[in-house]
């Protein structure tokens, strides 16, 4: 087997495995679409009436706190450069 054959089977080999990898990709994007339409018909994607949607609460540092909260950064950088 001479070397340009070697490089025509790697090649044919190279391209059937993109051509298997893309025609999974379009057979999963079709399979999504149709599931896409399915759930959207069963109207499983909308949410019941009486729930809200939970959110979480916001936390916020009260500006007093902001002196104790500089002083808590600068210990741990101190103990991080004595490491």
């Amino acid at each position: 087997m001479t070397v340009l054959e070697m490089f025509s089977q790697s090649g044919i080999l190279t391209l059937l495995g993109m051509g298997v990898v893309f025609f999974f990709l379009i057979i999963m994007i079709l399979a999504m679409i149709a599931l896409h339409a399915v759930v959207h018909a069963l109207k499983w994607d909308a949410e019941p009436a009486g729930e809200q949607p939970v959110v979480a609460p916001s936390v916020s540092v009260p500006a007093e706190d902001s002196g104790a909260v500089v002083a808590a950064i600068a210990a741990v950088l101190k103990d991080k450069k004595a490491l």
